[in-house]
C-alpha cells in the first residue's frame, strides 16, 4: 500500500505514486496538485504554474502558485512540467461490447459475459485518460450493472450515464437481424407505433436508464438496412421524445441519413449520434434547435483497415466506404457552421482505451485542438446536463484530473498517451 507523503509548504514537494488495482486514496481530506501548464478549457487558455486544492473528491480551488500558502499536514502532488486537463468525457461508448466480435461471432456471448467485458473495459478507458462516459446501448441492462457496481466502488470504471437497451423498429439497426425466423430472436428495445414507444420508454427508465437512445435510420454493422434509411416515423419519434422529456431523461438517437436526421431533430432530440450523411438543412435544423451532433470520425478508419479480420460484414464493409470520407466531410461543415458538437467515438467499434485517437481527426476536420478540448469536457457536460460537476478544473468540480507530458494545444495525439488520471481525488495512473 502507498504511503503519501506529509508535506509542508518549507520541503520539497515530489510525490511518487506506484498503483494498487482499485486505485490509490490519498490519506488526508486535503490535497494540492502543482501543474507546470494547466489547460482552462472553460477559458479556451493555457494557464501557467497553477495550484489545485482538492478537499475530499471536489476541487476547491485554483490559483497560482505564488498564491497558494500549503497547509501543513495535505497532500501534495507535483506534476512537475506535464500538462493537466479536466478528465475527459465520451459520449458514445459500448462499454460492454469488444471490438473483436463483430456480426455473427458476437452472438456467441451471453448477457453476464457483455458485462464482464464491461469490467475491463471500464477500467482501460478510465486509465485512458476518460473520467466520464455516456454509454448509449447495452444488452439486458448490463450498462445499469455496470454503473452501479462502479458507483458503489467495487469496480474500476469512469462516472456512467446508460440508456440501457437502444430503441428501435422490427427489423431495423437496433434489432438482431443475423437469425432466421425459426429462432425468433428480436432485441430488447423493439417497439412499434406511438404507444408501445412510450411503453418501451418506461420500461427501460424503470430498469435504471439515465437516458433514451433509439434508431431514428439505419446502420453501418446492421444487417439487411439501408446505412441512410429513415426507421420510425415522426410520430414515433415525437412520442418517444416526450415521453422520455417528461420522465426527465434526455434522448440520443443513432442516425446517418439526411432524412432521418432532420425527423429527430424536428421531434426534438438532443444529441444525434454520427450524423454522417446530414445536409445543409439539417445542419440549420441542428442550429436553430440547439441540437447536439456526435460524430464519430474516427473509427473509419478502424473499420476499414481491421473490419474484415473482426467478423464485421462484407455489406458493412460496403456501408462504410458509401458513407466515411462523407462523415468528415460535414463534420467539418457543421462546426464551421456552429453547430453543437461533443465528442463520441463510438468504442467497441474499435478496441477500449483508443478513444483518444479521435482527437486528431476532429482536428483534421474543422477544429482547432482547444475546440476538440472543448467538445470533450464542457461542451459534452453541458450535453450530460452534468455542467457544474465535470468537464473542468474549477472550483466545486468533481476532481477528475489528467495529465500528458506535452502541451495538447501543439500536438492533441498526446491525448493518446495520458500518464496521470484522477477520478474524485482518488488517484488511478501515474
Amino acid at each position: 500500500m502507498n504511503q503519501f507523503c506529509k508535506i509542508s509548504a518549507f520541503l520539497p514537494v515530489v510525490l511518487v505514486v506506484s498503483l494498487v488495482a482499485s486505485g490509490v486514496s490519498i490519506a488526508d481530506d486535503l490535497v494540492y496538485i502543482q501543474a507546470g501548464g494547466l489547460i482552462d478549457v472553460q477559458a479556451g487558455k493555457l494557464r501557467r504554474n497553477q495550484i489545485i486544492t482538492i478537499r475530499g473528491d471536489r476541487i476547491e480551488s485554483v490559483s497560482d502558485a505564488a498564491d497558494v500558502n500549503f497547509e501543513a499536514n495535505a497532500s501534495i502532488i507535483d506534476l512537475g512540467d506535464s500538462y493537466v486537463l479536466p478528465g475527459l468525457i465520451e459520449m458514445h461508448d459500448h462499454l460492454t461490447g469488444d471490438h473483436r466480435y463483430h456480426g455473427y461471432s458476437g452472438l456467441q456471448f451471453s448477457v453476464p459475459r457483455e458485462t464482464l467485458f464491461g469490467v475491463v473495459n471500464a477500467r482501460i478507458t478510465l486509465l485512458a485518460g476518460f473520467t466520464t462516459v455516456r454509454n448509449v446501448g447495452a444488452s439486458g441492462y448490463s450498462d445499469v450493472a455496470l454503473r452501479d457496481a462502479i458507483n458503489d466502488g467495487e469496480i474500476d470504471g469512469p462516472r456512467l450515464r446508460v440508456s440501457g437497451p437502444a430503441l428501435g423498429i422490427t427489423g431495423g439497426h437496433c434489432d438482431n437481424n443475423l437469425l432466421p425466423a425459426e429462432f425468433g430472436v428480436s432485441a430488447d428495445g423493439i417497439a412499434n407505433g406511438p404507444w408501445e414507444v412510450r411503453a418501451k420508454v418506461r420500461e427501460v427508465i424503470k430498469y435504471g436508464a439515465d437516458l433514451i437512445k433509439f434508431c431514428a435510420t439505419g446502420g453501418v454493422l446492421s444487417k439487411g438496412d439501408s446505412v441512410g434509411g429513415q426507421q420510425y416515423t415522426f410520430e414515433e419519434m415525437q412520442a418517444l421524445v416526450d415521453e422520455a422529456h417528461m420522465h426527465g431523461r434526455k434522448v440520443a438517437a443513432h442516425a446517418h441519413g439526411e432524412a432521418g436526421i432532420k425527423t429527430a431533430i424536428k421531434a426534438g432530440v438532443d444529441s444525434i449520434e454520427h450524423a454522417s450523411l446530414i445536409d445543409a438543412e439539417g445542419i440549420r435544423l441542428a442550429k436553430k434547435n440547439g441540437t447536439y451532433l456526435v460524430m464519430d470520425v474516427y473509427n473509419d478508419t478502424f473499420i476499414l483497415e481491421h473490419g474484415a479480420s473482426v467478423g464485421m460484414l462484407p455489406e458493412s464493409l460496403e456501408k462504410e466506404r458509401m458513407i466515411g470520407q462523407l462523415q468528415r466531410d460535414n463534420h467539418k461543415k457543421a462546426f464551421e457552421a456552429g453547430v453543437k458538437m461533443a465528442f463520441g467515438s463510438d468504442g467497441a467499434v474499435y478496441p477500449h482505451g483508443d478513444n483518444g485517437k479521435q482527437f486528431m481527426y476532429m482536428v483534421e476536420y474543422g477544429m482547432k485542438p482547444m475546440q476538440a478540448l472543448q467538445a470533450a469536457t464542457i461542451r459534452a457536460a453541458d450535453l450530460l446536463d452534468w455542467p457544474n460537476d465535470v468537464g473542468a478544473v474549477a472550483p466545486g468540480f468533481y476532481a477528475d484530473i489528467i495529465a500528458v507530458e506535452t502541451n495538447p494545444l501543439d500536438d492533441v495525439s498526446v491525448l493518446e498517451n495520458v500518464s496521470f488520471v484522477m477520478k474524485g481525488g482518488k488517484i488511478y495512473k501515474q
